[in-house]
């Protein structure tokens, strides 16, 4: 019997395999996906979606099913201490996502998991794969036999009934932490601390005369500690710490039944009461604060999420880490099988991703530390929602930023490689800016956010969401003042329809045989979209006019910068003031098919900006690019 080929085998359903398996099957990868459980996730599990991870689920098309369910949404966190009546006192609130940080969504989404791998798995079934349940794996190996797919994979049914032997060009393992994978490839998980801790976890619906049930609070209390967290249906989650290693009787493997954690809530809660309608979903677990030691070893076997970091609950990062895990890999891989990447390249995968697992972990030491040794006071806790900016802010206030900024997503910051650009980035070119020297842009994170005016229908939009997720890089031209770069932008038009150009090197093949008119994103190619954003108000744009017919090309694309902002109000471009580009002069911004901003170029007349752009694009595709100047 013929051995079947896929592109990649995942194993687990969990959201990092499920992320990672919606992204390729919609860029028309065969995937081949099992999980060893028979449904999804009934009950419990992770539930938290952060405000980045939110902005990423809307760029994948997919927020919309997701809050179709109708989850909680946590604005304010509460704070709960030691009365010194007795019982316990609110001693402050604070923003779950401060205004210092320019979010879209402001706020933590709650809604079981099941839900959401519902929502991926109708993506993923919409786009020719499925799941398939319940089977495992039994071995693999990359034995090179077959050189475009050198991994085997051996999977069986979970009843031992059925077996199969597949090969791939990639194998991922999103099993969660007991990765069968991982303990074959004898990579190790490195705990940072021994478990220190064991929750237990309840979902359910309660009666109680506790205020802030609705709100997400933590609460210290002599009886111990308690973290409420509201959920969607009416159901409350508690997690509460059944044991620690400072107990004299202290056992990592310590078990608590549903009765004795109520019990142990209601102390807690004093002198508020609690009851219980019905119990959705209970567990009992240890933490500890653990790390892969290896993401992969040979750039065809990958692991993510669970299966690479643990750490407690309390941040609510398990599943946003598991989304940008995925993200990460998936556009790589597509890169590298499309031609447009060196297989070099998937070694940044572990660099980024480990990195910011050890950022996780230590904030999550911190942040247990904060709640657990550390009661903020009401004033200390009205400091940092206000978000003061005086020169001297105590080491609280500090960590709370610090933290804020990070449990939203926004921190995620990437290092320079070679894909984010720095001064020692193999591509250097005069006209490539770098942070505070010409943009306030820092390669390896986010683009942040802009509202802009799209010309063709004045609709007022986000600009950082008008291209999907799509698994090319976005380039946004921001055109300045038209005025003033007309001819640099013509140039820059020119240079790119320059046969070995950035832009021309990676044209579809059948550019003039087939039909894409109605293509919005990648009319030219799947290598890269293009925005343009113009300082001028929309009545007077008229793209044909007045933009080269290359650039013209991406009307849908094409934006007057005419909203005010109040991060910036007394800027006139608003959203190339954010980006810190010339209102007049304007910039390119080179965006990652993820989101994070990898170079920003400086628009002038003449070859440069597009010479800067063929040096970065060149490093990172490894082509030689930059020739003579030609029109498409």
């Amino acid at each position: 019997m013929a051995v079947e080929n896929y592109d990649v085998v995942i194993i687990g359903a969990g959201p990092v395999g499920l992320c990672l398996s919606t992204c390729l099957s919609r860029w028309g990868y065969k995937i081949k996906h099992i999980d060893n459980r028979p449904e999804p996730t009934a009950t419990g599990r992770a539930d938290g979606i952060q405000p980045r991870s939110l902005d990423l689920l809307r760029n994948m098309g997919l927020k919309r099913q997701i809050m179709a369910h109708e989850p909680a949404k946590v604005y304010e966190v509460a704070f709960w201490d030691p009365s010194s009546k007795g019982g316990i006192v609110q001693t402050g609130t604070w923003a779950s996502c401060p205004k210092f940080i320019d979010a879209r969504y402001p706020f933590t989404t709650l809604l079981h998991q099941g839900l959401i791998e519902r929502v991926f798995i109708e993506d993923i079934e919409k786009n020719g794969n499925t799941v398939q349940r319940p089977w495992t794996i039994t071995g693999f190996k990359n034995d090179g036999k077959d050189a475009t797919h050198p991994v085997e994979v051996n999977l069986a049914h979970v009843d031992g009934t059925h077996s199969e032997t597949v090969r791939a060009k990639y194998l991922f393992s999103g099993e969660g932490a007991r990765s069968f994978v991982r303990d074959q490839l004898g990579v190790k998980i490195r705990y940072k601390d021994p478990i220190a801790h064991v929750w237990g976890v309840m979902d359910g619906v309660v009666r109680t005369n506790f205020p802030d049930i609705k709100m997400k609070c933590t609460i210290h209390s002599d009886a111990g500690s308690i973290m409420i967290i509201p959920r969607e249906d009416n159901m409350v989650r508690l997690y509460i710490q059944v044991a620690s290693s400072t107990d004299k009787d202290w056992d990592p493997r310590k078990q608590a039944t549903a009765e004795e954690v109520q019990e142990k809530a209601k102390a807690i809660l004093k002198p508020y009461e609690i009851t219980w309608d019905r119990i959705e979903w209970f567990s009992v677990y240890p933490i500890g604060q653990g790390i892969a030691e290896k993401y992969t070893l040979d750039e065809r076997i990958f692991m993510g999420g669970d299966a690479c970091h643990t750490h407690s609950p309390k941040a609510g990062q398990g599943m946003n880490t598991a989304f940008l895990d995925a993200v990460n890999l998936a556009w790589k891989i597509h890169h590298v099988e499309s031609g447009w990447a060196p297989r070099s390249s998937l070694s940044t995968y572990e660099s980024e991703r480990q990195m910011i697992a050890e950022t996780l972990l230590d904030f999550d030491a911190r942040y247990a530390k904060l709640f657990s040794t550390r009661i903020p006071s009401a004033g200390e806790v009205a400091g940092a929602s206000a978000a003061s900016t005086e020169a001297e802010e105590n080491e609280f206030i500090k960590t709370f930023k610090a933290s804020c900024e990070f449990t939203s997503g926004f921190g995620v910051a990437y290092n320079p490689n070679s894909i984010n650009w720095s001064s020692e980035h193999p591509a250097q070119h005069p006209l490539l800016l770098q942070y505070e020297k010409g943009t306030k842009l820092r390669t390896g994170r986010i683009m942040i956010p802009a509202t802009v005016t799209r010309v063709v229908d004045a609709n007022v939009v986000h600009l950082e969401q008008e291209i999907p997720l799509n698994g090319s890089y976005r380039v946004y031209i921001f055109g300045g003042a038209l005025g003033q770069t007309a001819t640099a932008l013509k140039d820059l038009a020119s240079h790119m329809s320059a046969p070995t150009s950035f832009f021309s090197n990676f044209l579809y093949k059948d550019i003039d045989a087939t039909d894409r008119y109605h293509e919005k994103h990648n009319p030219h190619t799947s290598f890269l979209s293009l925005a343009i954003i113009i300082n001028a108000p929309r009545a007077k744009i008229h793209i044909d006019e007045q933009l080269p017919r290359i650039l013209a090309r991406y009307a849908d694309h094409v934006y007057a910068d005419d909203v005010w902002d109040l991060r910036v109000p007394d800027a006139k471009a608003a959203a190339h003031a954010k980006v810190g580009l010339d209102e007049e002069k304007g910039g390119v911004v080179v965006v990652r098919p993820d989101g994070y901003v990898s170079a920003v170029v400086k628009l002038e007349e003449g070859s440069g900006t597009a010479d800067a752009l063929n040096k970065y694009f060149g490093a990172v595709t490894g082509k030689s690019l930059g020739g003579e100047r030609a029109s498409l």
